[in-house]
């Protein structure tokens, strides 16, 4: 559960990234009236306007109650007509969450002046006066909503395996509150570490100087918070990847198992270096596609 708040960590970190050069401006013109560079930090996380930080966390969470709508039923009927499928369905997601993860690092490693490019081509449409700042951040919200998806599917699975023998409506109500819970505590402590500069603000403008140091010591780390997220939910597509494959192939699965009799820490990381393998191989598979389709 922890790996699977990391990642949609990661995946709204990288959105706000975005966000942050499309509202620049905005991020320029407060600048001036806060003067102070730790304050101007409470109105960005890593420059994003904070006004745009709980809508783009609120358009995921959205996103997030369409997909167990959809999942909750999805996952009844399957385990109910054709229970064999489940496995190899959730290996799919998995195996998407290291394609993702692999095609993120190789971008990243391979290419930076895209990266740039995708930079300055934001900072092109800030330029335009009529650019519908919503639309631009889109395509990123719906990617955060495709990767909860599988991270849904994986928790829905595992809440419909421990009421397998229960009746029909009693398997139904677990997994509504399960999926309400999950959601409204996942996203509500989302919502709350992307508005801890907001905190820190507040606690800046108290007149106690105990507060005041706290105050600036969250607006220091806020930015760097966000960006070690990314980081770390990027190990986590690999973790949660790698285990939901390894947990599909019962031999490798056995396998790895007993290597934490070695080192406790020894499946854990060899899950993550099935994701990156399996990531690899996915993402050259996919390329070659791509090449011989032109």
């Amino acid at each position: 559960m922890a790996s699977s708040l990391l990642i949609l960590l990661d995946d709204i970190a990288s959105i706000l990234d975005d966000v942050a050069l499309m509202t620049k401006v905005a991020a320029k013109k407060t600048a001036g009236v806060l003067g102070d560079d730790l304050a101007l930090n409470a109105q960005q996380v890593s420059g994003v306007d904070s006004s745009r930080e709980l809508p783009v966390v609120w358009a995921v969470a959205k996103g997030s109650f369409i997909n167990k709508l959809i999942l909750v039923p999805l996952a009844l009927a399957i385990s109910a007509l054709a229970p064999w499928a489940i496995t190899p369905l959730l290996m799919l997601g998995g195996l998407f969450l290291c394609f993702e993860g692999v095609e993120k690092l190789a971008h990243k490693m391979l290419h930076p002046a895209e990266e740039q490019s995708h930079a300055a081509e934001l900072a092109a449409a800030l330029a335009q006066p009529d650019t519908d700042l919503l639309a631009l951040e889109q395509d990123k919200v719906k990617g955060a909503i495709r990767t909860d998806f599988i991270l849904s599917a994986e928790i829905v699975v595992i809440s419909l395996g421990t009421v397998a023998g229960a009746s029909f409506s009693q398997q139904l109500a677990v997994l509504a509150a399960i999926s309400v819970l999950m959601t409204v505590g996942v996203y509500g402590l989302v919502a709350g570490i992307v508005k801890l500069d907001d905190g820190g603000l507040w606690l800046l403008q108290r007149p106690s100087p105990t507060l005041r140091t706290l105050g600036r010591a969250i607006l220091a780390t806020a930015p760097w918070l966000m960006k070690t997220l990314t980081v770390v939910g990027t190990v986590a597509m690999f973790l949660v990847g790698g285990g939901i494959l390894v947990h599909g192939i019962a031999p490798l699965h056995h396998a790895i198992e007993q290597q934490g009799q070695l080192f406790f820490m020894l499946p854990t990381l060899l899950n993550a270096l099935v994701g990156i393998i399996a990531g690899a191989v996915a993402l050259a598979s996919f390329s070659l596609i791509q090449k011989i389709r032109g």
